[in-house]
């Protein structure tokens, strides 16, 4: 796992602009702690900051093969679950391998296959290729969009990177924010290829790009397709968990120690389980973490997405496949310091307004990291197999507009002032982002009713809700230099479900019902009958008491952020009190904090047409 950069330049020595590309370089030392490195050619330059999993001493980046038309270099990020298979048919094939890594496969697999070397991988990851032989810049992501990967093109070529400080660190690159980029951080709902910084765009999942003398050009590798689902539930199921079982043994596979996100739902107790299961089979055992808070039994407040605390479901999967578990509790004068939230807010480039679940999801990472390298999380299963409450409600699945937006505070406009509302109209950026999903949403001509509504909605979930949880675990794990792994996003488990119809998938009248029975033999009976409850938040009166203090000292300072805020809605957010404020006002003022805190950071131009 790394931080990767470049930058390709057909009117440019390269070779003569090593201080930019370090610069550029070094805005992600906390992705890549390990070890650093820097190529160029006449019209190339790569970055590459490495955080070291497989092949300890021998995947150094940026990595080049030298062929007879001329070098071919990489500069790689992710890991290739496959990378055994791949290089015994490469072996076959004539190629001699210098080291053990997995990045030397894929460059190697590149010079064998060129750009099919894409749906050759399993895994996640997001690399970029300077062929020297064409003088082009080859650019893959991986399917599901695990690894993030964002382009800038220039007059004469093109930047990219991990991450959009990579590339706002060359004077090419503008720290420009217009109007669509003010909607997409207001709209809780992501918009894929859509980077918030004019001129910028992320490079879509599934997609690769190839840059030469001609300019840039973006195509589809993998998509979403629509298939016959001949299996019957109980064959759904051991399919299912057939695919989880490879799944998590390809990515038990590390030099480095591994853990397990442990949050005692169905997803991370499965997945804690299996893994549980295999590493036991070898002699070891699975470490796991859990986040908990002081005093959360007394404080804690149920609310239709996590209606359950976590901890005693935590405990018992712990006991019930032994892992060596440990609680990282976060009080609420941690989760409030601005410190963190500076901290997280700045590994995401982009102010989401997430406030302490993502403050405290930083600490947890950081905690985790003190002792492990690697996590693997139960992320992404909520939205392959169905599992949260607007799935299972009419009026939110039927919906004209995404299902987590109705109803939802995060989408309350309430804290706006009216003159932004009526400049950035999000419910027509919205209506239009939507419609446009649903005419790209695969369908059978078979489907109606339900059936039909239900392949849409999962549609948009893989595809919109599921990138902005996913560039959110990465953001917030790579800030610490801990890789987190998602086995739930292997692209063969995705396809598979996501063509099981919806009355299979909740043949039991319950959320998740394939999951559940394809693991329910290795949890114990609480778990696997637990209803569906999110990630927890902090429900500690301090952490609000020192928040909406935070918030008062935004006025006091006039910042420059609450010009977009209605002043009078988020002042008496701030003077309200204990149980009297409402979960829009604390997402309010929440989403004042990070706003202002990316704004002391960036320093971005906002242009609001």
């Amino acid at each position: 796992m790394c931080g990767i950069t470049g930058w390709v330049s057909y009117q440019r020595d390269m070779t003569a602009q090593d201080r930019i590309l370090r610069e550029m370089t070094e805005t992600m030392s906390c992705r890549g702690p390990d070890d650093q490195g820097v190529w160029t050619a006449h019209h190339a330059a790569l970055g590459h900051r490495r955080l070291a999993v497989i092949d300890l001493p021998g995947g150094t980046q940026p990595m080049q093969v030298d062929t007879p038309d001329g070098p071919v270099a990489m500069v790689y990020s992710g890991e290739a679950y496959n990378y055994t298979e791949l290089r015994a048919e490469l072996r076959q094939r004539g190629h001699r391998f210098d080291t053990d890594s997995d990045t030397e496969v894929v460059l190697r697999g590149y010079v064998e296959w060129g750009e099919a070397v894409a749906d050759r991988l399993n895994g996640m990851y997001a690399f970029a290729i300077w062929d020297s032989r064409t003088e082009k810049l080859v650019m893959i992501r991986d399917r599901m969009g695990i690894k993030p990967f964002y382009y800038y093109e220039t007059d004469d070529g093109v930047l990219f990177g991990s991450e959009p400080k990579a590339i706002l660190a060359n004077p090419l690159a503008e720290a420009v924010v217009g109007s669509d980029g003010m909607r997409e951080i207001f709209a809780s709902a992501k918009t894929p290829g859509f980077a918030i910084w004019e001129g910028m765009r992320e490079l879509q999942p599934g997609h690769l790009a190839v840059v030469d003398r001609n300019g840039l050009r973006e195509r589809c590798y993998w998509r979403l397709e629509v298939s016959e689902h001949t299996d019957d539930e109980q064959a759904t199921a051991a399919h299912v968990r057939e695919l989880l079982d490879d799944i998590i043994g390809r990515q038990l596979v590390a030099d480095v120690p591994r853990c397990a996100l442990l949050s005692g739902g169905l997803d991370s107790s499965a997945m804690t389980a299996l893994a549980a299961q295999q590493l036991g089979a070898k002699g070891e055992t699975v470490r796991s973490f859990a986040v908990d808070f002081p005093e959360q039994a007394e404080n804690f407040q149920a609310i239709e997405v996590a209606p359950t605390q976590d901890t005693p479901y935590v405990h018992a999967v712990a006991e019930h496949v032994a892992s060596d578990h440990s609680d990282i509790m976060l009080d609420g004068a941690s989760l409030a310091d601005p410190a963190v939230r500076r901290a997280a807010v700045a590994s995401r480039d982009f102010p989401v307004g997430m406030g302490d679940r993502d403050n405290s999801l930083y600490l947890l990472f950081r905690a985790i990291r003190e002792q492990s390298t690697v996590a693997l999380s139960g992320e992404s299963a909520d939205e392959i197999f169905g599992g949260y409450p607007w799935f299972h409600n009419d009026r939110q699945r039927y919906a004209d507009t995404f299902p987590w937006l109705v109803d939802s505070p995060l989408f309350s406009m309430e804290v706006l002032d009216e003159q932004t509302r009526r400049k950035l109209d999000l419910p027509a950026y919205i209506a239009d982002h939507y419609r446009s999903a649903l005419r790209e949403a695969p369908l059978k001509d078979s489907e109606t009713g339900l059936e039909k509504r239900m392949r849409q909605v999962c549609y948009l979930h893989l595809t919109r809700m599921v990138q902005t949880l996913l560039d959110r675990k990465d953001r917030l794990s790579m800030a610490v230099g801990l890789e987190v792994r998602v086995p739930f996003c292997d692209h063969r488990l995705v396809q598979y479900v996501f063509n099981t119809p919806w009355s299979l998938k909740t043949f039991d009248g319950r959320e998740k019902s394939i999951l559940r029975a394809a693991t329910r033999d290795v949890l114990p009976a609480s778990v696997a009958d637990r209803k569906k409850s999110g990630y927890p938040g902090s429900f500690d009166p301090n952490y609000l008491a020192a928040i909406q203090s935070q918030a008062r000292e935004l006025f006091s300072a006039n910042h420059e952020v609450l010009e977009f805020f209605d002043r009078d809605s988020l002042k008496t957010a701030t003077e309200t009190t204990g149980d009297a404020v409402t979960t829009a006002q604390r997402n309010g003022i929440e989403r004042a904090l990070d706003i202002a805190a990316w704004y002391d950071l960036r320093k971005p131009t906002l242009k609001l047409d």
